[in-house]
């Protein structure tokens, strides 16, 4: 098992991923695979597309809009931190829409004084459970104290990665020596559903609009048969992508703001969280029922999530509160240009929601 670092600095990112060939899949032919339950989306992946002049220009746009409120969310999450593990500090990013946070965190970690930090990204993939073969890498043949590890993502949406992640680390604890804490901790905690976040806000959190080139230029996790039983979960590595490659540059963008910002205190109420929560189920009933929607999984909310979908999977619908609002207009572009019906729905309790189309 070897750990590589992607595009990033070694510093900022360790991923705990094994990069692989990988043959690609068409868009189509992956959505009708994983809907028959032919094979698990971990299993495949469509080709990644370099994005083109307009998209980019709104990423940086949105960076430079966000920049400054996202450092101070990363140094209150980073203070959280401090605070809550005073010997040594490890944190372990989910790949990949953790694994920017992850990065900025260490930096953040770093400048609030903490050089013991290391940052780890690994797999966990819906219904598959997270790589063991990583705990276990950094547990005991990198010897970080399981007091100190924390468990990082970008975002929440329905709640399914969060949950995965608590039964596979209560999985954990009940088979092994290292008690291991199941906390997630995002920025935007939208599906009222992690332990620790910076905000409930869905806003557009710039490392959300991208793909592999504000990743490390990995594709995210693969677990397929070409993956052993004593290997890492596998990737891919874009190295035609890397004159494109943005991982860096976001994280300084980011990071320049860390000795300029007041940390924002994290929200861990829990009936703050609750209620968050109940807004969100009673939102995704409404919208099963009103579009007939039979799984669950045709529903991806959130700026985020519904970015993926429009980039990764065969969009039927986007829903957006406010058509005129710059978080969403990334959305109006790609859904322009797959001739996707856009509806405006103010009474969302998110900005953009985006339904996969049924092919069965």
């Amino acid at each position: 098992m070897m750990s590589f670092s992607g595009s990033y600095q070694p510093e900022d990112t360790v991923f705990l991923l094994k990069p692989i060939p990988l043959a690609m899949i068409d868009i189509v032919s992956k959505e009708r695979l994983i809907q028959s339950g032919v094979r698990h989306y971990s299993e495949l992946l469509s080709p990644e597309h370099i994005p083109g002049p307009a998209y980019l220009k709104l990423f940086e746009a949105l960076t430079t809009r966000y920049a400054q409120r996202l450092a101070t969310e990363i140094m209150g999450l980073a203070q959280y931190l401090i605070k809550t593990r005073p010997r040594q500090i490890t944190i372990v990013s989910l790949a990949r829409a953790g694994t920017p946070i992850g990065a900025l965190l260490a930096r953040a970690l770093r400048t609030l004084g903490r050089n013991d930090v290391c940052h780890y990204s690994i797999s966990i993939i819906r219904d598959r459970g997270i790589d063991q073969n990583a705990l276990k890498f950094i547990l005991r043949r990198e010897q970080r104290e399981p007091a100190g590890l924390a468990f990082v993502d970008g975002w929440t949406a329905k709640g399914v990665i969060a949950g995965e992640l608590r039964c596979a680390l209560h999985d954990w604890n009940a088979s092994q020596f290292e008690q291991l804490d199941e906390s997630l901790h995002v920025v935007s905690d939208i599906g009222g559903v992690a332990d620790i976040a910076a905000t409930d806000d869905d806003y557009a959190i710039p490392s959300g609009i991208l793909n592999a080139t504000v990743s490390g230029l990995t594709s995210r996790s693969i677990l397929n048969d070409t993956i052993s039983q004593t290997d890492f979960h596998g990737c891919v590595f874009y190295e035609q992508f890397r004159r494109h490659d943005h991982s860096r540059w976001f994280l300084d963008q980011v990071a320049a703001y860390f000795n300029n910002v007041a940390p924002q205190p994290v929200c861990c109420d829990p009936d703050q969280r609750l209620e968050r929560r109940r807004i969100m189920v009673n939102f995704l009933d409404k919208i099963r029922s009103d579009y007939h929607i039979g799984n669950k999984n045709f529903i991806k909310p959130g700026v985020a999530e519904a970015t993926r979908v429009l980039l990764r999977r065969m969009p039927d619908v986007l829903l957006l509160r406010d058509p005129e609002h710059p978080d969403v207009e990334h959305l109006r572009l790609l859904a322009g240009e797959k001739q996707i019906p856009v509806v405006i729905d103010p009474a969302m309790p998110i900005q953009a929601a985006a339904l996969i189309e049924d092919l069965s």
